[in-house]
């Protein structure tokens, strides 16, 4: 799953330094020359649409999705493992969905041939095709988390649901941190 993390977050990156740059360009071709690229801001949209579910996916392998960790921490091993199956599974099953809709988005746009009301006029089902691909990085992380925090609970791995699909410790984050810092120095 790291390599699949490291890979989404690469792709994320990448998408969101072009478009930096592509923004720029846009804003210093306005400024100085007061011409457009016309067509930055439909981009943008692109790329936000197929960047975020790589950057759910990153998410959901690192354990950085927002929990409340303040009650989640006080509670029992046991219901802390019951809580964090139940979230695996209500994420799996969001993905699915999300999955579902963007495949099914997709078809309508096939069926009536749309394109973007934009000056470029763009088929729909080229941008939509790429998020549909991205929802399906996402669901299949997503999936696959939920079946091994399955397995755990089929274990009765108490500790594994609680440790290993749980929020991170803030002596998680901090170790983690020190040891970014470490290899940065």
């Amino acid at each position: 799953m790291q390599t699949y993390k490291r890979a989404c977050a690469i792709v994320f990156g990448l998408m969101m330094t072009v478009l930096c740059a592509v923004v720029a360009a846009e804003t210093v071709m306005r400024k100085l020359f007061n011409h457009s690229l016309a067509g930055v801001d439909e981009l943008s949209g692109y790329a936000i649409a197929i960047g975020a579910p790589l950057a759910f996916a990153v998410a959901a392998i690192e354990r950085s999705h927002i929990r409340i960790n303040l009650l989640h921490m006080r509670l029992p091993r046991r219901m802390q493992a019951g809580l964090n199956l139940v979230s695996a599974l209500a994420l799996a099953a969001l993905a699915v969905f999300l999955l579902a809709f963007a495949f099914r988005t997709l078809t309508e746009t096939r069926m009536f041939g749309s394109v973007a009301q934009t000056p470029w006029m763009t088929p729909l089902i080229w941008p939509q095709s790429a998020w549909l691909a991205g929802m399906a990085v996402f669901t299949l992380a997503a999936v696959l988390l939920a079946l091994a925090a399955l397995r755990c609970a089929l274990r009765r791995d108490t500790g594994a649901l609680a440790d290993g699909f749980g929020p991170e410790t803030a002596e998680e984050e901090l170790s983690a941190e020190l040891s970014d810092l470490e290899a940065r120095a």
